[in-house]
């Protein structure tokens, strides 16, 4: 068999479920995720409980960012009255720049900061206040590292094509700057985001306990081909080749504790994505939230991991982020089925989203909830 013919194929060669299997997921935690703000917010908040999870860790790039403990606090109170179910928790984290002290980083816990998150400036959605140098920050890390507070790395350096550096290479060619972050600071924990290369997996296996990853479920789908021309499949990493989704399928497939799931689900209104310009491009993101576990579960059981769906759902991260489930947490199962339809798109307010796989079978579905 020719071996495109072998990729074609793999949902089916690959698949270890069987139509009518249920798998149970305790409380599945989501360690990326993006709920913006205002009406769409209020339109997509809740679609974290409805794609089946307890747990979302939040990210800080608004309009302006979250650099203080107030704002996280008032931002925190907002998604909890737009969530639609009391049971979601909200992790919040603060947008790394000068506005962070170090004297403050011992407070951030009892306010629920858990993160500070990192953007290189320019490299994405609202990183314009993003940094340049990590050394300024030393003071803060070492109070980081005191307070047990994550540093959570947006894996890109910005192009710069006197370089040879663009969107495909950019996050392989930040990876030096992750083996000298964790070897300076071997107490800080600090997690590599939404890694798309088989170079990133390699980088984080080779660093100490103190390192994690999250991948997404779309970058275990796409490869450059899908979002060459398809914007709704744009997203920053942009997704690599063939051999780079199979590095990711299979440190899943491995059971290695290092790696699990945070979406980076990033909603943009739905003209924003189709829209570009000769001057301006569509906007950078995918939006997996509402159908985020069934998803999940759909591409692990494609690649023979199926096995793997409680593990990289719940976890894995909830132990490298010592948050362990309560012994009374929500229990959430999966049914394997025949092909449950996406919905092709969510309103509300005058804001709508397309969902990744809009109007595509998944063939598994949420089935019953145990609270």
């Amino acid at each position: 068999m020719n071996s495109w013919l072998d990729e074609a194929l793999s949902i089916t060669i690959m698949s270890t479920a069987n139509y009518g299997d249920i798998i149970e997921v305790t409380a599945p935690a989501d360690f990326h995720v993006h709920l913006r703000d205002g009406e769409l917010s209020r339109l997509v908040t809740p679609h974290v409980y409805k794609g089946g999870f307890y747990l979302a860790y939040v990210m800080p790039n608004l309009v302006p960012p979250i650099t203080t403990t107030e704002m996280a606090i008032e931002y925190k109170k907002r998604l909890k009255d737009y969530s639609g179910s009391s049971k979601v928790e909200f992790l919040m984290t603060l947008y790394l720049s000068d506005a962070l002290h170090p004297n403050d980083v011992k407070n951030w816990k009892a306010a629920g900061i858990v993160g500070v998150k990192s953007y290189p400036r320019g490299v994405t959605t609202n990183s314009d206040e993003g940094i340049e140098s990590y050394d300024k920050y030393d003071e803060l890390f070492k109070a980081m590292e005191v307070h047990g507070i994550v540093l959570n790395l947006h894996g890109e350096i910005p192009s710069d094509h006197s370089k040879n550096i663009c969107v495909l290479n950019a996050e392989e060619r930040f990876l030096p700057v992750l083996a000298n972050l964790a070897n300076k600071y071997p107490k800080l924990r600090i997690v590599l985001e939404h890694a798309t290369t088989a170079a990133a997996i390699n980088a984080v296996k080779a660093c100490g306990d103190n390192v994690a990853c999250t991948i997404t479920a779309h970058h275990l789908s796409l490869t450059v081909d899908d979002w060459a021309g398809q914007s709704f499949h744009f997203c920053k990493p942009v997704a690599k080749f063939p051999d780079d989704r199979r590095a990711l399928q299979e440190a899943i497939k491995s059971g290695n504790k290092k790696f699990f799931l945070g979406s980076d689900s990033a909603p943009h209104p739905s003209l924003s994505k189709s829209t570009a310009t000769a001057t301006s491009g569509c906007a950078a993101g995918v939006y997996t939230s509402p159908i985020l576990l069934p998803l999940v579960a759909h591409l692990l059981d494609s690649f023979g991991a199926i096995d793997r769906l409680a593990d990289f759902t719940s976890n894995f991260g909830r132990r490298f982020y010592q948050i362990p489930a309560d012994s009374d947490a929500p229990k959430v199962f999966v049914e394997k089925v025949q092909g449950v339809s996406v919905q092709a798109k969510y309103s509300s307010e005058g804001k709508t989203v397309v969902p990744f796989w809009a109007n595509r079978q998944i063939e598994w579905q949420i089935v019953n909830i145990k609270e």
